[in-house]
């Protein structure tokens, strides 16, 4: 049976800040059927990239891509954020609303030649998503698809993406 995954969405008005409504994923992974179809729609479009690799963004990227990674059996490859990694890494420097941040992967993450999913919770303008898929390209990786459970459409992350093969789930 199939669940409608919207009505596992919270939406909370003004949060972080006045104007802003924050989609909450979590009564979606609470719920352990909606979290597999979620699973499983992005696992199918991984399946039609030929995926070898699941990679997703700290942090809520790593709770989408690891059970994606697990259906596939394939690798998962952590994009964190600047200093928390241990062994050396590439390094990927984005632009926020206030400010940049930097993204980094142990070096040897991604083996020249693999195709990569990238699996995130959400796709909003695009930077996160941007500067994962130029930490893949520099170990010399092929993004081949980036998967999401929900897209904001209003904020044009997909215009970043040109040229990379999209799947979300919902869309706001």
């Amino acid at each position: 049976m199939t669940v409608n995954l919207y009505d596992y969405v919270a939406s909370v008005p003004d949060y972080p800040e006045k104007g802003v409504i924050f989609r909450d994923i979590l009564p979606l992974m609470a719920d352990g059927e909606a979290f597999k179809q979620a699973t499983d729609e992005i696992a199918a479009f991984a399946r039609e990239q030929g995926v070898d690799m699941v990679v997703g963004p700290e942090s809520r990227g790593f709770i989408v891509g690891c059970p994606v990674a697990f259906e596939l059996g394939v690798g998962f490859a952590a994009a964190r954020k600047k200093g928390k990694l241990p062994r050396p890494a590439v390094s990927a420097s984005y632009t926020l609303e206030y400010g940049s941040a930097t993204l980094q992967m142990e070096n040897d993450a991604i083996k020249p030649g693999q195709k990569v999913l990238i699996v995130d919770d959400l796709l909003a303008t695009g930077g996160t998503i941007s500067a994962t898929i130029d930490l893949v390209e520099q170990m010399g990786g092929e993004v081949v698809g980036c998967a999401f459970l929900i897209d904001l459409k209003d904020l044009n992350g997909r215009e970043r993406l040109k040229g990379y093969k999209i799947k979300t789930l919902m869309e706001f």
